[in-house]
């Protein structure tokens, strides 16, 4: 294993450009029902995890890759995981600081692959709903549905996205050291690192990440990369 200390602006490029190569791969599968005048070999939509605590900030991560992606002519979506949580009587159920509960049951998975992932993969319509929920008035947010394009690149941010067997295309996973994750945690969740502690332990993401980032300190972030085969 080797970690290539990179800048935060040469993480947008690099990521960007390995978005665009994954996204023209001949492994994605091609888009169905795209109508009888779309080219028989249209790419599929290329869905994308932006996983880490939110002390990683992964979703200031996506937010970067947008422009970036849209400039080289890809239709782009980011979509928040916090805005697919299940209500509230369900997250609170055993108190509204418990650490199993928030690792098991607060993000509502179903509806994350239902009104995103499915429609945004092999054979989906295309037609996905950016946010589910509302935490702030625990309700539907009742967004409106968003056209994904043949050859789009949606982007998912959040936090234990890689855990539940959700149909990623590439996952990208921000790992903090339990050091840097206790240190850059808000204090108002400090109670959720014993479900990150969890994650790292049963779910691992660093080890089978399409691509891992080091971010214990977001001005010097760095990418770990397998060790080059011995011939």
């Amino acid at each position: 294993m080797r970690v290539r200390p990179i800048s935060p602006e040469r993480l947008v490029a690099e990521l960007t450009e390995r978005l665009l190569a994954a996204a023209t791969e001949p492994g994605l599968p091609a888009v169905t029902g795209a109508g009888p005048d779309a080219p028989a070999d249209r790419p599929g939509r290329l869905r994308v995890a932006l996983d880490g605590p939110p002390a990683a900030a992964p979703q200031r991560l996506a937010e970067a890759l947008v422009d970036p992606l849209r400039a080289l002519g890809r239709p782009v979506l980011h979509v928040r995981a916090e805005d697919f949580l299940r209500p509230a009587s369900i997250r609170f159920e055993q108190g509204r600081t418990n650490p199993d509960a928030y690792y098991e049951s607060w993000t509502d998975e179903a509806g994350l692959r239902r009104e995103v992932l499915d429609p945004a993969g092999p054979g989906g319509s295309g037609r996905v709903l950016p946010s589910l929920w509302d935490p702030a008035t625990d309700r539907a947010s009742r967004a409106a549905y968003v056209p994904l394009p043949p050859g789009a690149v949606l982007l998912v941010s959040g936090a234990l996205l890689l855990g539940g067997g959700l149909p990623f295309d590439v996952a990208v996973h921000l790992a903090l050291s339990p050091a840097a994750l206790a240190r850059r945690t808000d204090p108002e969740l400090r109670w959720t690192l014993p479900a990150f502690a969890r994650y790292a332990d049963e779910v691992d993401p660093a080890s089978f990440a399409d691509v891992v980032v080091r971010a214990d300190d977001p001005r010097h972030p760095a990418i770990v990369e397998p060790d080059e085969p011995v011939d």
